[in-house]
């Protein structure tokens, strides 16, 4: 099955004789543009075009045969577009939201089920995975959008701010900083951390430190946010998270405390990100509505929600 997307860029870089300036019409960059024709190419097992070196760009007999049939494909999908956003008011249709991994139990269940109840006729699903799958996803068409950390996002992606998250030490009860009832990244250095190694987590994580001139003392990496949570029940070293679910124990029944930070901590932007140049549909702008209203700023305080 043919890449709407992919078709739209396969086009650009046909009328323009060129990947570079198709991307400049498109907005995206040009390794986007590559991208989107190499799989165009590799699905339909067929090269569309001949690449001259400096010279641009010919159309292969597959190509010329491609380019006036998807001119039509185009121009119809158009049309329908806008006949199915004029019928009522009422939001049908299938809508794929992605999530950065250890942020999605947070939020797409209760996004998932409220949006749901308000638009029954919506078919809302989601892809989880790490920041830059889900960075993928967008560009290729798999999700119409995805909540994101604000971190290493390309200009081929627009955002939409939801709430700075704040960082929080996670530490055992029986820690030697176990009694404080806030730390600083200065007392924390000294001690042993458990690194949460998931992009962009592992970098934030790290930048906390670099930004105040330290480096922490990383004893164990993890990818596995409950992993990270028993280490920590364990006493094996403490952890800076965003994120924050409801109890305070580990998997194994532990107590755990989550201790607010002073001094000059960085915050990240959680985000609401879609391809830039590309228009929403009705679907997505009333998804986007949605988290603005439920966890947007100011963000919720209670522990357990997103910001933790």
């Amino acid at each position: 099955m043919l890449n709407l997307r992919h078709v739209q860029y396969f086009i650009a870089a046909a009328d323009a004789r060129s990947m570079t300036v198709a991307a400049d019409r498109m907005s995206v960059s040009q390794s986007a543009v590559s991208l989107a024709i190499a799989r165009l190419e590799e699905s339909l097992g067929a090269d569309l075009f001949i690449r001259h070196r400096g010279r641009g760009l010919t159309l292969t007999p597959a190509g010329r045969e491609l380019l006036r049939h998807v001119r039509d494909l185009i121009a119809h999908a158009e049309e329908i577009r806008a006949e199915a956003e004029s019928l009522g008011s009422q939001l049908t249709g299938r809508l794929t939201v992605g999530c950065f991994r250890t942020t999605a139990p947070f939020m797409l269940p209760m996004l998932l089920e409220t949006f749901e109840r308000e638009h029954p006729n919506v078919v809302l699903d989601f892809l989880e995975g790490a920041q830059t799958e889900i960075k993928d996803a967008l560009l290729e068409g798999r999700c119409e959008m995805a909540i994101l950390y604000d971190m290493d996002l390309s200009v081929e992606l627009e955002r939409q701010r939801l709430y700075a998250a704040v960082p929080y030490a996670l530490i055992a009860p029986n820690h030697a900083l176990g009694a404080h009832e806030s730390l600083t990244l200065e007392e924390l250095a000294p001690f042993d951390m458990i690194l949460l190694d998931i992009p962009p987590s592992r970098e934030h994580q790290i930048g906390l430190f670099r930004h105040v001139g330290l480096t922490p003392r990383i004893r164990h990496e993890t990818s596995s946010y409950e992993l990270l949570r028993s280490l920590v029940a364990r006493n094996q070293g403490y952890a800076l998270l965003i994120s924050r679910p409801f109890g305070d124990v580990s998997y194994e029944g532990r107590p755990l405390r989550a201790v607010p930070l002073e001094g000059d901590i960085l915050k990240i932007d959680v985000v609401l990100a879609a391809p830039t140049g590309v228009r929403r549909t009705r679907r997505a702008r009333a998804f986007a509505e949605h988290c603005q209203r439920l966890i947007g700023d100011p963000p919720p305080a209670r522990a357990g929600s997103p910001t933790g």
